[in-house]
């Protein structure tokens, strides 16, 4: 050890701080996998869109329409982000 405390207390807790480098996560991915998994949703559900309605159920397909569509704005947001903070910063 080098005389670091590796111990960190809250409260009546103590707890060992593990020594991690933090991930380099922009969400793109993360995002770009919620907009594909709402389009699959949204293509599986389309087919039973007249049984959907029927049910009272129609708003599940308009939900995958709509996370499909928040999502892509989402995507564009974190691919903004990402280009961005890839950028070199100029001092002023």
């Amino acid at each position: 050890m080098d005389g670091h405390d590796d111990r960190q207390e809250t409260g009546h807790h103590r707890y060992l701080v593990a020594d991690v480098d933090p991930l380099d996560v922009d969400g793109v991915r993360t995002v770009a996998v919620g907009c594909v998994l709402w389009a699959v949703a949204f293509v599986g559900l389309l087919p039973f869109y007249g049984r959907l309605q029927d049910s009272g159920r129609g708003w599940w397909l308009w939900t995958c329409l709509a996370g499909l569509a928040l999502g892509l704005f989402g995507l564009e947001y974190c691919r903004r982000r990402r280009a961005r903070r890839a950028r070199p910063r100029s001092r002023h």
